[in-house]
């Protein structure tokens, strides 16, 4: 995990791309959030698990502009984080690749290293899901969904799992699940139409 002053440049150069590849996950339950899946049934133990859905549009409009966004990034660009993808990965997300996640916290910004898990691109189910790997300040996965039901309606889904990072991050557990939820509810905003 580094910490950087805003302002810096955020683009991965090759080193820390190779930096980002050589990382592990730090969690042991790697695709528990099962994008794909339409009901949640494998929470495992040990982690605080959280699942909300939320109507984001209707009709084939909303559900082509969500679709497209939550697959890159869109969620989480909208939500105040940059995305930076590691060497070979682009800005769609992409099944194994590895992306830093950097959210601005006043004159800091802090880079939380992922890989893309899962990713669903189905003609009424779109997204993917993430873990976090060493050096991230959690420990867990978080999967980003975008459906769509019969009537027209158009369904953005958030699932985590999460628990402390060991080292000095386990200590700043409670002040980021308090930033957690707040990110959750600019999540859930995110895409909706308009908005």
């Amino acid at each position: 995990m580094l910490v950087i002053p805003t302002g810096a440049v955020t683009v991965v150069n090759e080193q820390h791309g190779a930096a980002l590849a050589a990382r592990e996950p730090n969690y042991g339950v790697v695709g528990a959030t099962c994008p794909a899946d339409e009901l949640w049934t494998s929470r495992p133990p040990g982690y605080s698990s959280y699942e909300r859905t939320a109507r984001i549009g209707r009709g084939p409009g909303d559900w082509s502009s969500a679709a497209a966004a939550v697959l890159e990034w869109g969620v989480k660009t909208r939500s105040g984080f940059t995305v930076s993808p590691a060497a070979g990965a682009g800005p769609r997300v992409k099944a194994g690749a590895d992306y830093w996640l950097i959210a601005s916290l006043g004159p800091f910004a802090v880079r939380e290293p992922v890989r893309v898990v899962d990713v669903v691109d189905e003609a009424a189910r779109c997204g993917f899901s993430y873990g976090t790997l060493a050096g991230h300040p959690v420990s867990g996965e978080e999967a980003f969904v975008v459906h769509r039901s019969p009537d027209g309606a158009v369904w953005l889904t958030l699932r985590s799992l999460t628990r402390p990072a060991s080292g000095p991050w386990r200590l700043a557990f409670p002040a980021i699940l308090i930033a957690q939820r707040w990110y959750r509810f600019r999540y859930l905003r995110a895409l909706r139409t308009g908005g």
